[in-house]
């Protein structure tokens, strides 16, 4: 028996670390690592010891032969990464069964280094891994900051509420949130609460880690149509993030129109056409919930610009779309180049993933009643949405015509729009900022023109790569981070920790630590065990820091 990577993979290579046979790849030493979609295990080098599985922090490992009916087809997929490699040679003088290269300690100070006092700013993936980067490596002590009053980032507030697996690697963050050389100041802004120069006047050095927040728009006539949101907008909706409007969203319409292929918009789509009493079982905000629940969405459409063979998602997010219950997922084959490519390709391209799945066309007039389902439709545009005062009625898009020309248009019945083709950072006040990329300026991490200052994450590289990519972005940042301060580049604070303290308390009143942030918790996964659920967010600024306050207060005895 051997074991096999599922869809859910991190890409943080936590897996390889722990293999004693050298059987998953790429490992990060290797070219192809973060290029690949996800990890794989060679089934012909795989002893069955379940290392793996066990330091899986997302629970994407299993034995091949309990894998569900939706899952089967991932061992083959892991197999097929390696056809035509040649297998691995076991070692004869030792017990090992694949050579060791020589241990590395990229990232560490000299033993007689006093500890450094570093600032991370955001407590999603990057800046988790940045901290924790510093925790193991080093005597450093870490101040976590965010703008919010909750940790997370996008673990809590990105990840779709029914892929719980993903979220589990918030449990792995969240243990640094007590570590007795942490200090936690959630709630505070930068640029806000406290400039960039004050947070490096009062730590060695600091690290920005803070994401991409917005989203890139259409530029098409009547994209200020009330009922046209981004992806971000929804994403935080159903994910109760204390900014997003709890009854923001109209279900009302049958056809939901979604612009973009990558994992985000299978993810709405997906969402949006789910059976609520499933979603139930999960984290989702309560509003969303009852949305769904009252929602008359029966279509999503959703619209890449380039064909099958081009799309954005991942082959393993698609392969997932296929087994919702209840949900058909289909082709649109307005245009012939769609059919072409799926027809052409192998069974391990990105279009021969689609082959086998019944092609359509969509008609102009929302559908009514039947089964619910998703439509893929490529090589398709938006030109105008149309709508007035009281939301959108049409999107007029791209239509090949059946000659493949693509310069027709047709109108399709819709009554919301979700743009959900890439993520944007936003300038962090104090540090350069690059309109065009939307990111901060950097050499290995580090911020160009400002000694001491760190970037990790989106904001450093953009917005690609998943959950597990922040992992080796880190370790890049931190090495450098280190580096310098070896080389004696970082700037002396002039204050300290205590310093830092009363200063952001003084600028805010409502900030949580590490003692609010578990009042929190509690108080969720109180709320979701009423409700049979994992948890009940608190979906608003106000009630979580009461939560904080008065959970905080309770253990103070007061």
């Amino acid at each position: 028996m051997t074991y096999a990577i599922t869809q859910t993979c991190c890409n943080d290579a936590t897996c390889v670390a722990v293999c004693p046979v050298n059987c998953i790849h790429p490992t990060p030493e290797e070219r192809a690592f973060g290029s690949t979609e996800m990890l794989h295990i060679d089934p012909r080098a795989c002893i069955d010891c379940g290392a793996c599985a066990d330091a899986c922090p997302v629970d994407a490992i299993f034995p091949v032969d309990s894998l569900s009916a939706g899952q089967r087809e991932y061992a083959d997929i892991n197999a097929a990464y390696y056809e035509g490699a040649e297998p691995l040679a076991a070692e004869v003088d030792g017990p090992n069964f694949h050579a060791w290269g020589e241990p590395v300690f990229e990232r560490n100070l000299p033993s007689d280094f006093g500890p450094l006092r570093v600032a991370v700013v955001g407590t999603g993936p990057a800046g988790m891994y940045a901290a924790q980067d510093l925790l193991l490596h080093t005597a450093a002590e870490v101040t976590l900051i965010d703008r919010l009053p909750v940790a997370g980032g996008l673990v809590r507030y990105g990840v779709a509420p029914d892929h719980p697996a993903t979220k589990k690697v918030g449990d792995t963050f969240s243990r640094f949130h007590s570590h007795p050389r942490v200090r936690m100041h959630l709630g505070i802004e930068v640029g806000r609460d406290v400039t960039a120069e004050e947070l490096s006047a009062h730590h060695d050095a600091v690290v920005y880690a803070v994401g991409a927040s917005t989203d890139r728009r259409l530029g098409v006539p009547g994209e200020e149509t009330p009922g046209c949101l981004s992806a971000t907008v929804f994403v935080a909706w159903y994910n109760a993030h204390p900014e997003a409007v709890a009854q923001g969203v109209d279900l009302s319409a049958e056809r939901v129109v979604v612009v973009g292929n990558g994992n985000v918009a299978l993810d709405v789509a997906r969402i949006l056409v789910a059976d609520p009493e499933a979603l139930a079982a999960t984290d989702i905000a309560a509003h969303a919930l009852d949305a769904l629940r009252a929602s008359r969405v029966r279509e999503v459409v959703v619209l890449g610009r380039r064909g099958p063979e081009d799309a954005a998602y991942t082959r393993s997010e698609l392969l997932a779309l296929k087994h919702v219950p209840g949900v058909e997922l289909v082709v649109d084959g307005h245009d012939p180049r769609t059919a072409a490519a799926i027809d052409a390709a192998g069974a391990g391209d990105r279009a021969g993933a689609l082959k086998g799945l019944a092609r359509v066309r969509t008609d102009a007039a929302s559908p009514t009643g039947g089964e619910r389902r998703i439509v893929l439709r490529f090589h398709s545009e938006v030109v105008e949405i149309r709508g007035e005062g009281d939301g959108v009625h049409s999107v007029r898009v791209t239509d090949g015509g059946g000659d493949g020309d693509g310069g027709g248009t047709a109108d399709l019945a819709a009554g919301l729009l979700l743009r959900a083709i890439g993520y944007r950072g936003l300038p962090v006040p104090g540090l350069p900022f690059d309109e065009t990329s939307g990111t901060v300026p950097h050499e290995g991490g580090r911020v160009a023109g400002v000694p001491g200052s760190y970037v990790v994450g989106w904001i450093k590289r953009g917005p690609s790569g998943g959950i597990g990519a922040n992992r080796t972005c880190a370790a890049e940042t931190v090495g450098t981070l280190l580096a310098d301060a070896v080389a004696g580049e970082l700037p002396a604070p002039t204050g300290d920790a205590k310093a830092f303290r009363r200063l952001a308390r003084q600028r805010n009143r409502r900030v949580v630590d590490a003692r609010g942030l578990a009042a929190i918790d509690r108080a969720e996964r109180d709320r979701g065990r009423r409700d049979g659920r994992p948890r009940v967010k608190l979906a608003t600024v106000e009630e979580l820091v009461a939560t904080a306050r008065s959970g905080r207060l309770l253990r103070l005895g007061r």
